[in-house]
């Protein structure tokens, strides 16, 4: 009865347009985790749309949207998203938001960006969104769930003072920047209770009812399994679970009834931020799959940086399928690869002279060099194609050996940016 689409890698996955495939035959669509500091690409009949922060069933009129309790919600951006959605023709979007979603407000993102700046040479890659330190603030049980903000003012200016005075110490003594002014904080915290009053409901108590109808959910998950708090190749990971178990947690339902996890994978690497990438290419040979790679690029739609990018990783893509529970897989973004004459993967990690094909803890991937294999190109233009047997020989090879290394099934190959650019494939395995 639930679905979740999940990303096996550092996030870029082509998650969005997966979700969005899967929506059309989905009641309720909920977004369980992260915040606006990833965005997901969608092609369709409005336009071509970066979403942050809504999940990517926005587009369809019998689905109903859910931002759930374990995403770190900004609720000006949200206002703003579901805004340009309206601006652009598409129809107001079917939205509830988890009265216990976090909320990050404004001091998260002066706190982010300062300490990103304290760090200088040595920081996390932080998008400056603010999302580590609202996940801070929530496990030290002093950040706002969204019922809070509709608290009476009593209550609100005795937990600003708490806030202010915690705060007000890391901006005085540790960043040298103005403090926190307790009556601003309070329009603040009223401001955003009035955004978001219509969308604010008891998520979990609306899913349970939903369920129990025999309604169908999707889970949308943000990022990837090498970007997990506690699976990813930490501390260069973003601050909530990325794993398809985490959507029970995240969106408040039961964690037996996730029946499909859908990884998606990507048919090179990229990753945007630090941290280890041991397929990483470089120069103008990264520039040109750059270039080529994605919708119009491998450029980050939250943020607009340029992505880094690899050959495909089957070890970090097995260990990252492992994690996920993953039942199927979907192969995205094949199509970029037609430039080149023969196309490397990656199927092992040289490590101190061993090589293996299991993913190293994160302190052992600086020092692994990629084992690869060179499969030759097809060369030409793979778009249009809907039957796995019509592509090129040496696509399907590329695809099957894909296959055989991460050892789990592919179902899903997507050959161009569209809802309709997908092939259905019977796996091998």
């Amino acid at each position: 009865m639930i679905k979740a689409v999940v990303g096996a890698n550092w996030g870029d996955e082509g998650k969005g347009k997966i979700t969005d495939m899967l929506a059309a035959e989905s009641d309720i669509v909920i977004r369980f985790q992260g915040g606006s500091n990833a965005g997901h690409t969608i092609k369709n009949h409005y336009g071509k749309f970066a979403l942050h922060m809504l999940p990517s069933g926005v587009f369809y009129d019998h689905t109903v949207n859910i931002i759930g309790n374990g995403t770190a919600l900004n609720i000006p951006k949200l206002i703003a998203e579901i805004k340009s959605l309206t601006d652009q023709g598409v129809p107001a979007p079917h939205l509830l938001v988890s009265d216990r979603a976090h909320v990050v407000m404004p001091y998260h993102i002066l706190l982010d960006s300062y300490e990103e700046a304290r760090l200088a040479g040595r920081s996390f890659g932080s998008t400056q969104s603010g999302i580590a330190p609202t996940y801070s603030d929530k496990y030290a049980k002093i950040g706002w769930q969204v019922s809070q903000l509709f608290m009476e003012e009593d209550a609100l200016k005795e937990k600003i003072a708490n806030i202010c005075a915690i705060k007000n110490v890391l901006l005085r003594e540790l960043y040298h920047k103005p403090e926190l002014d307790p009556g601003e904080l309070l329009e603040t915290v009223k401001s955003y209770a009035e955004m978001i009053r219509p969308y604010c409901c008891n998520t979990a108590v609306y899913l349970h009812k939903a369920l129990a109808e025999g309604k169908t959910v999707l889970l949308e998950g943000q990022l990837g399994s090498m970007k997990d708090i506690d699976h990813g190749i930490y501390p260069m990971v973003t601050s909530s679970p990325t794993l398809a178990g985490y959507g029970a947690i995240g969106a408040g339902v039961p964690p037996y009834m996730i029946k499909d996890v859908i990884t998606v994978v990507k048919a090179y690497s990229s990753a945007v931020g630090a941290g280890a990438f041991v397929s990483e290419i470089f120069g103008g040979e990264a520039q040109e799959l750059r270039d080529r790679g994605g919708d119009g690029g491998e450029y980050g739609a939250t943020t607009g940086r340029p992505r880094r990018v690899g050959w495909f990783d089957a070890v970090a893509t097995r260990y990252g399928c492992l994690l996920q529970g993953t039942t199927e897989v979907a192969l995205t973004v094949l199509d970029p690869l037609g430039y080149l004459p023969e196309i490397p993967i990656c199927t092992g990690y040289e490590i101190d002279g061993a090589i293996t094909k299991d993913f190293p803890n994160p302190v052992d991937l600086d020092r692994a060099r990629p084992v690869l294999t060179v499969l030759p190109g097809w060369q030409c233009d793979i778009s249009g194609i809907r039957s796995f047997e019509e592509l090129p020989e040496a696509a399907q090879n590329y695809v099957n050996t894909i296959e055989k290394e991460i050892g789990f099934p592919i179902t899903i190959v997507t050959n161009g940016p569209r809802r309709e650019d997908v092939i259905y494939r019977k796996p091998q395995l």
